[in-house]
């Protein structure tokens, strides 16, 4: 049966700047992202994303006529849940209270519809579902997923051996290596979580790992890095210095020393060397963050609380982010002192002030960047970011006083 995860209307705005350039079900949290969790549980190759038009192209729907599984893409699901969403009959439909977990629908094209008036035969989740519906639950959530995940991905399998003798491992049980991971000289701490280093990754010389860690596909931890726990760098990525319970979604970089703490960075990002992410107040007071949503700054209730960064932002050496900082899509930071805890989209500057970083230059360095990863930045992508530049004008308020 054709699998649709649609984005939850009353979830996916208050998930900017990440949701500017992908689908809800497409944040990694943990190992996978919440489109391949549902993937592998429900054992099907591939699934549909019923989202924004303009993301439609990168993440299309495929064939939406007939009867569908549909499932709310903020929802991580457990082995109970899978099993409640595959016992779905026609018509009938799961919820979390007033929440649309999932839905066995027999006109797939009608979903909009049934999502605003709701299905009349419907059910009660057997125990409360986790529910990504804040950008902060991204990394609050990370340990908790990524255990999930590696008993997910290492279930009846067999891990490839470490074979540097030079490395130093506790609980080796919970480690796994994929085909072609290369450790040099490195400590990797699973007691607490557990380590999973993904295909032809690698872990450089003195480098200091504790779980729970997710490393994925091709990417690298830089010698002499601190992984301090509950972390997880996605496809293609590159990360040194001292890192804490963080996500890096993918194709994206920390090389360098410096400190990135309960922090999300998106896709294509760069962090200048010796950058450094506050994520904890002088005061020890609740963090505040800005959002999209609601056009202001919002409580997270939470004590530590680091840089929120969309796909495609840069920043220079030395920058320096303040607790709870929001950075738009398509952002260039530099200078001295600290710049303003919410950087809007396509902005071009810092603690001096902005400009707005306009779109052809943008372009210029994303198809230089993705051609470095051999990927093209092609009319989909262009289109994306165009869409996001327009709908973006508003917060660049420089812009009102020309």
């Amino acid at each position: 049966m054709h699998v649709l995860l649609f984005d939850d209307p009353a979830i996916r705005p208050h998930l900017l700047p990440f949701t500017f350039t992908r689908p809800v079900a497409a944040l990694r949290c943990g190992i996978l992202t919440l489109a391949e969790k549902w993937q592998r549980r429900l054992g099907v190759e591939t699934v549909g994303y019923l989202t924004q038009p303009y993301l439609q192209a990168k993440f299309p729907a495929g064939d939406v006529r007939g009867a569908a599984l549909i499932i709310n893409g903020a929802v991580c699901p457990d082995d109970l849940l899978t099993r409640q969403v595959q016992a779905l009959q026609p018509g009938q439909a799961l919820y979390c209270d007033e929440l649309l977990v999932a839905a066995h629908v027999a006109d797939a094209s009608l979903v909009a519809e049934l999502i605003q008036d709701g299905i009349p035969e419907t059910k009660q989740v057997a125990e409360p579902v986790t529910v990504i519906d804040r950008p902060w639950q991204l990394f609050l959530r990370n340990g908790v997923e990524i255990r999930r995940d590696f008993a997910l991905i290492t279930a009846g399998r067999t891990s490839q051996p470490i074979t540097d003798s030079h490395t130093i491992v506790y609980g080796a049980e919970n480690i796994f290596l994929e085909e072609g991971v290369k450790i040099r000289a490195a400590i990797l701490n699973a007691e607490d979580g557990p380590i999973y280093l993904g295909k032809n990754s690698q872990v450089h010389e003195g480098a200091i790992i504790k779980g729970a860690l997710a490393l994925c596909e091709g990417s690298h931890i830089n010698a002499g890095a601190n992984m301090r726990g509950d972390n997880t760098v996605g496809p293609f990525s590159k990360v040194g210095g001292e890192v804490g319970n963080s996500i890096l979604m993918g194709y994206s970089n920390k090389g360098h020393e410096g400190y990135l703490g309960n922090s999300v960075l998106g896709e294509w990002c760069n962090l200048g060397a010796d950058t450094n992410t506050s994520n904890l107040k002088n005061n020890y007071a609740p963090v505040k963050l800005w959002s999209h949503a609601a056009k202001r700054f919002v409580d997270t209730g939470q004590t530590f609380c680091g840089l929120m960064m969309g796909d495609h932002s840069k920043c220079g050496i030395n920058t320096m982010f303040n607790t709870g900082t929001v950075v738009g899509v398509g952002a260039n930071i530099f200078g001295a002192g600290y710049p303003r805890n919410f950087i809007p989209s396509f902005s071009w500057g810092g603690a001096a002030g902005f400009e707005t970083f306009q779109l052809p230059k943008v372009n210029e360095v994303a198809e230089r960047v993705m051609a470095r990863r051999s990927l093209p930045y092609d009319a989909v992508e262009q289109g994306i970011m165009q869409t996001v530049f327009a709908a973006t004008a508003e917060d660049r308020i420089w812009e009102k006083a020309k």
